[in-house]
């Protein structure tokens, strides 16, 4: 049974860090492309930032470019997102996801993926 469980979800104030992780069972992230997306109330899922099964491809939304890095760790089968100067926009619930064969002009498509987390809230103050 396939299983991956975001944690690290918070209150925080505007420039503030958070440290986001997925943890995953019943699958190896390294044999997937994985991503984080995010999702405000009364918004479409956004792509965030995304990462190839060899962790050599990686890519940021625009909108958090120079604030977000997405990294994993095989020996934790654990998928992390660190994000830095946090701004009330950043605001919504984080989701990790896995995918199979990605074109990398659509890895912001949420169809794509094929295992999704619950989710993580982040909320981000003024």
């Amino acid at each position: 049974q396939v299983q991956m469980v975001e944690s690290g979800g918070a209150l925080v104030q505007a420039g503030e860090s958070l440290r986001l992780s997925c943890t995953a069972s019943g699958l190896t992230l390294g044999d997937y492309n994985m991503a984080w997306f995010r999702q405000a109330p009364a918004k479409e899922r956004e792509g965030v930032s995304f990462i190839s099964p060899t962790t050599t491809i990686t890519r940021v939304a625009d909108s958090v470019k120079g604030r977000f890095t997405i990294s994993r760790d095989d020996a934790k089968n654990t998928l992390y997102l660190q994000m830095t100067s946090l701004k009330p926009e950043d605001t919504a619930m984080y989701y990790c996801a896995a995918g199979g064969g990605i074109s990398l002009g659509y890895w912001q498509k949420p169809e794509q993926y094929y295992y999704w987390g619950q989710g993580t809230r982040v909320t981000v103050s003024s």
